[in-house]
């Protein structure tokens, strides 16, 4: 009797070093993965979503643990990201931690408020219908994060907020002789400046031309208004603009109509609106495209038709 006792206890004691051993071992994930945990889902559902996904092997030993640590009534809902190799008691602290995957949407600067919504449409990780509304300029070209069933309304909000944010403070900074009466006409600028140059250092000087073009009763004559007066921003041109687009009859159409556009043309950058609100110190009116990517600037017509020839020049 006494020996089948010890061999007893001596199987037990085993068996509770093999479990540790299982417990803590690598387990047998070989690439990082998501997993979503559901609202509500108790440890036998989340090892059974775990031993799916390839995080563990032994769903019934995490069912164990967890109930012995009592960790299985403190599961938390949410996407967890899970590294290669993690360990049983690894992926059961993981879920009890509510340190839960945050996934980003990167917005670039220069895009349509059609093309932002779209893309927050698009994604297959947000939640709920798009309802919120947002006019062009209003939503702030930026990367934001975002967790596993986050509404897509939540991320325009913020885009909204963020926008708000940055415009007033870049308005509080501005330039003093700066010709912009609000806020507004400073979006809308900046939207103009984003459109005509991805290029940091020009920003400040392209928003010089236009501001200079202001004082001086000018009209501002520049192609990114013309094109969104074709699009509405709903979709690319996907052609070049030609001359007769020029006479588009559009409050858009700068080449036709004095001053700035009735509204945003895009969403600008915060680089952007800083280089319209505080623009350089220039005499430039004119630019074009200088056929390495960059700008040429002009003071004069003269100069600017030169600069206009080379370009020519090097795109034959």
């Amino acid at each position: 009797m006494r020996k089948v006792f010890l061999a007893a206890v001596l199987f037990v004691a085993i068996a509770v070093l093999q479990i540790r051993k299982w417990a803590v071992e690598s387990g047998p994930l070989s690439d990082s993965v998501t997993v979503v945990v559901p609202r509500g889902a108790n440890s036998g559902a989340v090892a059974r979503v775990l031993d799916e996904a390839g995080v563990i092997d032994k769903p019934w030993l995490f069912r164990v643990i967890g109930r012995l640590n009592g960790l299985d009534k403190k599961i938390r809902a949410g996407e967890y990201e899970f590294e290669p190799g993690v360990s049983l008691t690894g992926a059961l602290h993981k879920v009890t931690s509510g340190k839960v995957y945050y996934r980003k949407i990167t917005f670039a600067e220069g895009m349509t408020t059609a093309q932002f919504l779209a893309l927050v449409d698009e994604n297959p990780v947000l939640a709920g219908e798009l309802s919120e509304p947002a006019k062009e300029g209003e939503l702030l070209p930026e990367t934001y994060s975002f967790t596993y069933g986050d509404s897509k309304n939540s991320i325009v909000v913020r885009a909204k907020q963020a926008m708000t944010e940055v415009l007033s403070e870049q308005w509080e900074n501005r330039a003093a002789d700066l010709p912009l009466k609000s806020p507004q006409e400073l979006l809308i600028l900046a939207s103009v400046v984003e459109k005509e140059t991805g290029i940091a250092h020009e920003r400040p000087q392209v928003a010089s031309v236009f501001v200079n073009r202001l004082k001086k009763g000018m009209k501002l004559q520049t192609d990114p208004t013309v094109i969104y007066a074709l699009t509405k921003g709903k979709q690319e041109l996907g052609r070049p603009l030609l001359r007769k687009d020029l006479k588009t009859d559009s409050p858009y159409n700068t080449y036709k109509y004095y001053g700035l556009p009735p509204a945003p043309i895009c969403n600008p950058g915060t680089e952007a609106i800083k280089a319209a609100a505080r623009p350089a110190d220039t005499d430039f009116l004119y630019f074009v495209a200088s056929g390495d990517g960059g700008h040429n600037f002009a003071t004069s017509l003269t100069e600017h038709n030169r600069n206009v020839k080379t370009w020519r020049k090097k795109n034959k």
